[in-house]
């Protein structure tokens, strides 16, 4: 049976574990990201920019922070965390980047 093919739009942080989940699933994913880079809202934020939570708090269940990193994390360690989960699970394989959705058209099941 062939795999279904599924398009994920933006490589913030829930389309990468979007599209980490569905590759588990054996979907055809890949991430349509406008950027240049994956991250979302962390891609390009303020410099002052930080977790408002602790990174315990802030994490992915299967792929928890380096044990150095700890508090309230700032925008750059949390680029460098998602980057990792990314590389880490090979997500980043199936980003196409400065790709950007214009459009969407429902064409039925297959």
């Amino acid at each position: 049976m062939e795999s279904k093919r599924v398009g994920i739009m933006g490589a913030g942080i829930s389309g990468l574990v979007t599209c980490k989940y569905l590759l588990q699933k054996d979907f055809r994913s890949v991430v349509f990201e406008a950027g240049r880079s994956i991250g979302g809202v962390w891609a390009s934020p303020l410099s002052s920019t930080r977790l408002q939570t602790l990174v315990e708090l802030y994490q992915f269940t299967d792929f928890p922070w380096l044990k150095s990193v700890t508090g309230a994390s700032n925008h750059k360690q949390v680029m460098e965390y998602l980057e990792a989960y990314a590389r880490r699970f090979e997500v980043i394989r199936h980003v196409r980047f400065r790709e950007k959705v214009v459009g969407l058209e429902y064409v039925g099941p297959d």
